[in-house]
């Protein structure tokens, strides 16, 4: 994108650039123009104190989470009304503000069924339309984890690796037409985003063919080591660490994973984590990717700052190849992975050189200060 251009967004200016230098953390990408705002996403919970947020230091909230009932529709849980309408009056220091719904998570069923036949994939788009009516949104989040693999007792079927795509197809015909009938045009028209992730989730999905129907994807680039994995690591770490095997994840692999499906950079928000991982009983030091007894817990960010960093036994360390912080006590062998600033700063560089349409992060109460999300605000708004 050429530093000419500036999009006005959420009261500040994003611009963008090309000329990205040639070093080792370059995309293999021309120096063509790209059109696209960088966004800010906050995923809100129901743990969420709304009146905290700062809304200009958003474009986006997704509130989390809306779900798939077993007749195949949209269904908000109690209270998500009354909290709609206090995010809803955040645009009131924000016009700018897009609010948006986020159907699925974690455990979440019925993505499979809803997906299945034109009739269902009719159903289910008919009823995303019937909620953003109700509720005046600006778009829905389809956040199915995963389309064609085991998750925690849901339904899947190796026919959810297409049915998906045509699912996407028929939410965007039918929010197409719900913005011509009300003149919503260009960046306004109602959008539609999906929650990805990178490996598997590749093998199960069409991404090279249902991009087209999404005005972008969340890429969820954290939890790459937790209670699953055999080992410690970084669990949102920006580059593979120098003692990463070949096969773990990383940020800069999950993002070129995308691109090389031919999604365009513009279409690729990448995810970061407001909160932490903890693995304890870890005999070697320095203790990323080694082998840990215990898998001690998540931490919010806000709790890190009160209790861990350099407090109670844990020195904070950089890893200076992974661009990534963590927190080890060598008393009790635990470490705690986790993004803060210094990292944040790294990932809006890395924004920046290869061009993608902005950060998305998960999630609000975890950092209720807002020192994260005033550093993401900060930096995307003075990097250009």
């Amino acid at each position: 994108m050429n530093a000419c251009i500036q999009i006005m967004c959420a009261g500040f200016v994003f611009g963008a650039v090309s000329c990205a230098s040639q070093n080792r953390h370059d995309p293999s990408v021309s120096n063509s123009m790209y059109e696209s705002p960088r966004r800010i996403v906050g995923y809100v919970t129901g743990r969420s104190e709304i009146w905290r947020i700062d809304p200009k230091k958003l474009t986006h909230i997704n509130l989390a989470f809306a779900a798939v009932s077993e007749s195949g529709d949209v269904v908000l849980p109690n209270q998500s009304g009354e909290r709609l309408a206090q995010l809803q009056a955040l645009k009131t220091r924000n016009p700018a503000l897009k609010i948006i719904v986020s159907v699925g998570g974690w455990g979440a069923d019925h993505f499979s069924d809803a997906a299945l036949n034109d009739e269902s994939r009719d159903r289910f788009a008919k009823s995303v339309v019937t909620l953003i009516k109700r509720f005046e949104l600006d778009g829905i989040d389809l956040d199915w984890e995963y389309p064609g693999q085991p998750g925690p007792g849901i339904k899947y079927r190796e026919e959810d690796k297409h049915n998906f795509t045509l699912l996407l197809k028929t939410i965007r015909q039918q929010l197409d037409h719900l913005s011509d009938q009300r003149h919503r045009g260009g960046a306004d028209r109602y959008t539609l985003t999906i929650a990805t992730a990178d490996h598997e989730y590749f093998d199960h999905t069409e991404m090279n063919k249902l991009y087209v129907y999404v005005d972008w994807c969340n890429i969820m680039a954290y939890d790459f080591y937790n209670s699953l994995t055999t080992s410690a690591g970084h669990h949102a770490g920006l580059y593979r660490a120098a003692t990463a095997p070949a096969n773990s994840r990383w940020a800069e692999a999950s993002v070129r994973q995308h691109l090389a499906a031919g999604i365009p950079p513009g279409k690729l928000v990448l995810g970061v984590a407001f909160y932490a991982r903890a693995f304890s009983g870890i005999e070697k030091d320095p203790p990323v990717n080694q082998p840990y007894a215990k898998y001690s817990g998540d931490y919010s960010y806000s709790r890190l700052v009160a209790d861990f960093i350099n407090k109670n036994g844990f020195e904070r360390r950089w890893d200076d190849v992974a661009q990534a912080p963590y927190l080890w006590n060598p008393t009790i062998r635990e470490m705690i992975s986790y993004d803060d600033p210094q990292s944040l700063s790294a990932k809006i560089k890395f924004i920046n050189q290869y061009h993608l349409g902005g950060v998305m992060y998960w999630e609000e109460s975890q950092d209720p200060q807002e020192r994260l999300l005033t550093v993401l605000y900060e930096g995307l708004a003075k990097s250009h």
